[in-house]
């Protein structure tokens, strides 16, 4: 797994020049170049032209770059992904992924790039694990909307209903080393919701989550980073394990609780992953 910070996610429209402007100058770790949902059917052609030359033109530092392309059972999912083939991002992004053998099609058109999987439908759910295990496959990115959509859920405090298939791809991402970053929060004005849902991710297990809109980033990157008081603990842990290792010791203690070695490789996780984020802040 690495230690590149994913905390957020933008999603960006690949058709409107002055969004693309505006999110060189976003303190967020990775945009989501978008392709399909966010881009209208008429716009659909043009839209690859008009972020192809903001790519070249470049002045998003070290934003990762995911293009998020139409499906390949559409009418533009083939001639997006040999157009994304020459331009200057880090990855592509399939929607309606359903098993390896969609990977296996993006993959030969796009044979130099890392996949990102949108894990947004049942069968993506239920295949998850043999997905994650492809060798192209770097990461996952949850659509909960087009997920509760498919699964015909009700609207539910703690997202109750989807909490099966979250953990199951977050089971699947982890068992194979990829990156999994957590769905939207459709409502961009409540603070307080989008807190309590980066939350709930943050303590599943994820590395960040997808977002709508920039008033989102600030929010989401903190929830997604070590805390002062996590940072300071691991670095007591460490302290404390090395100097039980030193006396011949296999535990310590610390605020009264044992600390194993499994504790100080989360430790020291939490410290690389502290350290990333601020190299990649400043």
């Amino acid at each position: 797994m690495t230690t590149r910070p994913f905390r957020s996610a933008l999603y960006i429209p690949g058709s409107k020049e002055r969004a693309l402007e505006k999110a060189r100058g976003l303190q967020v770790d990775a945009i989501l170049f978008d392709l399909e949902d966010a881009v209208s059917p008429d716009e659909k052609v043009n839209a690859r032209g008009t972020l192809a030359a903001a790519l070249e033109a470049g002045g998003f530092g070290a934003r990762y770059r995911i293009v998020r392309i139409n499906g390949l059972d559409t009418e533009w999912g083939a001639d997006d992904a040999k157009a994304i083939a020459a331009m200057d991002c880090d990855a592509v992004l399939l929607p309606k992924v359903n098993s390896p053998a969609d990977i296996d099609a993006i993959a030969a058109l796009v044979p130099g790039k890392p996949v990102w999987a949108m894990m947004e439908t049942p069968l993506a759910v239920i295949n998850a694990a043999a997905i994650a295990a492809h060798p192209k496959v770097e990461g996952f990115v949850l659509g909960t909307n087009d997920l509760a959509k498919d699964l015909g859920t009700r609207r539910a405090d703690r997202r109750e209903p989807l909490l099966y298939a979250l953990q199951a791809c977050l089971l699947a991402a982890r068992a194979h080393g990829v990156v999994a970053l957590d769905g939207v929060y459709n409502a961009f004005k409540d603070d307080e919701g989008l807190a309590e849902e980066c939350e709930q991710g943050r303590d599943m297990g994820y590395d960040g989550k997808t977002l709508i809109h920039p008033a989102q980033i600030e929010i989401t990157n903190r929830a997604f980073a070590p805390s002062e008081a996590e940072i300071d603990l691991a670095r007591r842990q460490i302290a404390a394990f090395e100097e039980a290792e030193a006396a011949g010791q296999g535990v310590a203690v610390v605020d009264g609780r044992i600390v194993e070695n499994l504790h100080i490789v989360t430790a020291r996780a939490t410290l690389a992953k502290a350290a990333a984020i601020a190299a990649l802040e400043a």
